[in-house]
Formats: structure tokens, sequence, C-alpha cells
């Protein structure tokens, strides 16, 4: 891929770091549910977010297997359908991969604003399958989840892209 002038070259993603991060957001995920505010409307999913990130910057390592594998551990954490979770995280992970490569030409908080109908059909397809198998409506504050997550993906390029970046110590025998 032909990079931007002034952008940095990133060394390879630690396969070890991207699978924490996930499972990182996943406990997050459980811990936010259960601690925090319990299974508010308008609480951001960070493990939907991290998804994201990396079907975008390593599609070949997490794809629709990996989204429909913690769908489906969110799904029976919460007690939901079976499938709602894994039905949306798998359709945001292959809409990210289907985007990811006029994404990165963007600078991130112009990608944020890139991202945001992401998460908006993620979380209208969750919403129409939890109102199709006679659920309730959870109130408007289901609008600020995606809003937030758009919101949170700047910073959450920055501390994800943090292990890769390399020293910024040029060496006239390293063009690199």
């Amino acid at each position: 891929m032909i990079m931007r002038p002034g952008q940095q070259l990133l060394l390879p993603a630690n396969p070890l770091f991207i699978w924490g991060s996930l499972l990182a957001a996943f406990l997050f995920n459980v811990l936010q549910n259960v601690e925090f505010w319990g299974r508010a409307s308008w609480a951001p999913d960070v493990l939907a977010l991290i998804l994201v990130f990396w079907s975008v910057h390593q599609p070949r390592r997490i794809g629709v297997g990996a989204a429909f594998m913690f769908g489906l551990f969110m799904d029976v954490h919460q007690g939901s359908l079976l499938g709602q979770h894994a039905l949306s995280y798998v359709v945001l992970s292959f809409l990210a991969i289907a985007i990811h490569r006029r994404l990165l030409w963007f600078p991130v908080p112009t990608q944020s604003l890139q991202v945001l109908p992401l998460f908006v059909a993620a979380h209208a397809l969750a919403l129409i399958v939890r109102l199709l198998v006679g659920g309730s409506f959870p109130g408007l504050g289901i609008l600020l989840a995606p809003v937030l997550e758009a919101i949170l993906w700047p910073v959450v390029s920055v501390l994800l892209l943090l292990p890769q970046r390399r020293a910024p110590n040029p060496d006239e025998n390293r063009p690199l």
C-alpha cells in the first residue's frame, strides 16, 4: 500500500497483543454490564469498537470469525437471544473490512466520522432483532451509544497503535 506523505511506518502487529486487546475489551464489557452502570442502552460497546479497529488494521487476522465468536460470548453473558450480538458483530466486521482500504487514507478524526454509520448499523440491527423476538424498546439512549463509540475511535486508534510505532531516531544509514 502506498503511504501518505509524513505517515509513520509501523511495525507488524503482535498477534498476542491483538487477541489480548480483544479479550480485555470483552472483559471490560462484562465488567461494564455487571458493575458500572448495568445494561444501559447508552453505554458504548467497547468490544465492537476494538473489533472494528482490528478488522480495519489487520483484516487477515481478525475477521468475521472472531466477530462471530465474541458475539456469541456476549450473547451468553447478557442472556440475550443467542446470535443477536453475533449477527451485529459479524455485519460490523464485514463492513469494516469492506471499507478498510479507503478508511486508512483519512486522518484519525475523519475516520471516526467514517465508522459512525457502521456503529449505527450494528446497533440498529441488534435493536431490530431484539424487537422482532418481542423485546422491549430500550429508549432513546440507544442513539447515544454509536456516537460515543465514534468519539472513542481516535483514543482507541492511538492506544492500540502505540506498540507498533517505530522509534523516531532517523539515521542516514537507515532510511526507514
